[in-house]
């Protein structure tokens, strides 16, 4: 992955306090705060509700926020669209296309529309649609659309890409492609936007990341930052006749926790390396083998599920404790 040190002055993507509220009471996006650098790409994690695709719409000024501030390349995104809408590229979770005209046909068409627009060609062969051009867009497989969704996003050469769920529907191969190409935009200097389910994604493409929950920002930082908040995993089968007890004090080794299910012993740490050598050496004193040994650091969908976890059970707390200070003081 490429490092990229986040520097202020050379923000494109601009979000401050943002809010955006539906039917004058639900508030889907409450107050975030973030902003993303030149030729950095940003994902936004978060279940389903979480405010992600909320989000996104403000920032290519489908709508104007209920209160905060957006500045897309400088300019206010929805006030300034006719400004900022010919600089950035647009990939919907979901696209509609004529079903009757061919793939090389929805692409001319919609490159009648967009100013200095990528030949045809060059779009196409970009996402690997090249030998499906005369095929009609009814006969493509879903995977197929979701490629030339993003054909059609960079037809204007964007310097702000935004991608809403940009390889749902996309097998392993063509995930990988889009990947790849995703990687060479932003190479070369193109700003991205990512929304995406898949947490393998994000961690294999995103310089910086948000975790979303119920509207706000429950976590930001590298991949690596998010990860290192979630305790290192370190499983083994002990031999017959030795206990959790046998081994040296947990505490010594940098275990914060552990489980037993029979014979397996699972521990927890944020001194992975300190850990494993100290265990490790205690098993060659000992002159016994750790059976199943599996030493693994946190994976980012670790630590997006413990984060969703805690933020729903402080909601749920805050929203009892409301419930029950409104009966206190009714009664």
């Amino acid at each position: 992955m490429k490092t990229n040190e986040h520097n202020e002055r050379d923000d494109v993507i601009e979000v401050t306090d943002l809010r955006r509220v539906y039917g004058g009471d639900f508030e889907a996006v409450r107050g975030i705060t973030f902003s993303v650098g030149h030729g950095e790409l940003f994902a936004l994690l978060g279940t389903n509700g979480a405010g992600k695709t909320s989000t996104v719409e403000l920032l290519e000024g489908l709508a104007p926020p209920a209160d905060g501030r957006v500045r897309v390349l400088g300019h206010d995104p929805y006030e300034e669209r006719a400004v900022v809408r010919p600089r950035i590229g647009v990939m919907l979770q979901e696209g509609g296309f004529p079903s009757e005209l061919t793939v090389a046909e929805t692409v001319r068409m919609w490159a009648g529309c967009t100013s200095e627009a990528r030949p045809t060609a060059e779009a196409l062969d970009m996402v690997g649609l090249t030998r499906r051009s005369g095929v009609r867009v009814k006969q493509l497989s879903g995977g197929e659309k979701r490629r030339l969704d993003l054909a059609l996003a960079l037809l204007g050469r964007p310097e702000v890409l935004f991608l809403d769920e940009p390889t749902t529907g996309l097998d392993a191969e063509g995930r990988r492609s889009t990947w790849e190409l995703v990687r060479e935009l932003r190479d070369g200097g193109t700003t991205v936007l990512l929304t995406t389910h898949y947490l393998e994604e994000a961690e294999e493409l995103a310089d910086r990341l948000a975790i979303l929950h119920e509207g706000r920002i429950a976590a930001t930082g590298t991949p690596a930052q998010v990860t290192a908040s979630q305790p290192s995993r370190i499983a083994f089968e002990l031999p017959d006749g030795y206990f959790l007890g046998d081994l040296p004090p947990l505490a010594s080794l940098g275990i914060t926790g552990h489980e037993v299910e029979g014979r397996t012993v699972r521990l927890r740490t944020h001194e992975l390396q300190r850990a494993a050598t100290a265990l490790l050496l205690w098993a060659e004193r000992t002159g016994i083998e750790l059976r199943g040994l599996d030493v693994r650091s946190a994976s980012l969908e670790e630590a997006f599920l413990r984060i969703a976890r805690e933020e729903a059970a402080a909601s749920e707390a805050a929203a009892s404790e409301t419930a029950r200070t409104d009966k206190e003081t009714v009664a």
